[in-house]
């Protein structure tokens, strides 16, 4: 939810982050049979990064719209990996015991995987609200014209996010992957759309300019609460996608009013 949040402040959004993240858990568990876990783990880093730089070029250089640009990445991404799939899949998979310790171990009885998200949320959150580069993705996204009229670089500014979203996703689907224990071809695709839910909940406008991490965190804990309640009413995970997808349509809508009646 921090790539969606980061890349809608600039009035874009990043479909790619599923594929992303599950490339990196898949071809990590693939590779760390092969080599070193750390090396294994810059292995599967790589096309995440060059997933983003690609994004950020189509994106910032080539003015190709985030919605198509991602969706394009992600649909060639997800081909690369079933070609790859079928080089390895003789050699198996595992998943590193600290990745598993990560994704479901305990410190002092605290979730392992809560002690590395607060550090990371309040980087993003940090990033956001006090550094130059935060600045930026708010003025791109308030008013790109205005941006690029006092000096505001907007191709670098986007490229940087989209490798920065990349990169996050990445290493999310290594995270992931030490939770699920189990590489899959579509390991985090369903994670996608409630992303982009808990931004909108959150407050993020998909308009940019407006919204933050913070928000995004409530969001994403009103989706958990969700989720925990649909799952005890047993209501199939596709009831829950088009319960997802209404909800941001009906914050959008309700968005869109409000600037409507401003």
């Amino acid at each position: 939810a921090g790539c969606q949040t980061m890349t809608m402040l600039t009035g874009g959004i990043d479909l790619s982050v599923g594929t992303v993240a599950t490339m990196s858990a898949f071809i990590m568990a693939t590779q760390v049979v092969h080599h070193d876990p750390a090396v294994a783990i810059l292995i599967a880093l790589v096309p995440a990064v060059l997933i983003g730089l690609v994004n950020g070029i189509g994106v910032g250089v080539f003015r190709v719209h985030p919605l198509i640009m991602t969706l394009g990445t992600s649909l060639i991404g997800t081909g690369c990996l079933q070609v790859y799939q079928r080089t390895v899949i003789a050699s198996g998979a595992k998943i590193p015991p600290f990745l598993a310790w990560l994704g479901t171990g305990l410190t002092y009885g605290v979730p392992n995987a809560l002690l590395l998200f607060v550090p990371i949320a309040v980087l993003i959150v940090f990033t956001l609200n006090r550094t130059g580069f935060g600045r930026l993705l708010y003025a791109v996204g308030d008013n790109e014209g205005a941006a690029r009229l006092s000096g505001v670089r907007y191709w670098q500014v986007i490229t940087a996010l989209y490798v920065i979203s990349s990169l996050l996703a990445g290493i999310t689907g290594l995270l992931y992957i030490g939770l699920i224990k189990a590489p899959s071809l579509s390991l985090a695709e369903p994670l996608v759309l409630p992303s982009v839910a808990a931004a909108v909940i959150g407050g993020t406008s998909i308009f940019g300019g407006r919204g933050g991490y913070t928000g995004t965190i409530i969001g994403a804990l009103i989706l958990t609460v969700l989720t925990t309640l649909l799952t005890i009413l047993q209501m199939p995970e596709g009831a829950r996608r088009i319960l997802f997808g209404l909800i941001v349509l009906f914050v959008t809508a309700a968005y869109l009013r409000i600037i409507e009646d401003r």
